[in-house]
């Protein structure tokens, strides 16, 4: 049986996950800046709270279907339809993108 599907399991692979970020995170640190920057070393506490705070600030962990985007079935979908369209409903879609995004890379509609 597959061990995910074991939901009283999961805060212990939480637990797991967590000291083997910190623990990464710790070694990491403290193989790489005190010699760069002269930097002190830090506890494992203090690398648990540095990740913390990385995830603040920068939003990462995200799990299936994250802020990044579409996902990649999502996208796929797209193509597919984007194949089926004849010309004149590829130009259609590419206006309606462009009232709703603006043009693409800081170019006017004149330039593509």
């Amino acid at each position: 049986m597959n061990p995910w599907k074991r939901p009283f399991l999961f805060p212990i692979y939480f637990i797991l996950a967590v000291l083997l970020f910190g623990g990464v995170v710790m070694l990491l640190w403290n193989a790489i800046i005190p010699g760069l920057t002269g930097w002190a070393a830090i506890s494992f506490p203090k690398a648990l709270g540095l990740l913390v705070l990385c995830r603040i600030l920068f939003g990462g962990f995200h799990g299936k279907g994250g802020h990044g985007g579409p996902s990649w079935k999502h996208r796929a979908e797209w193509r597919e339809r984007w194949k089926t369209m004849n010309d004149e409903q590829r130009a259609e879609m590419r206006q309606r993108w462009r009232e709703r995004c603006g043009p693409r890379f800081g170019r006017t509609p004149d330039q593509e």
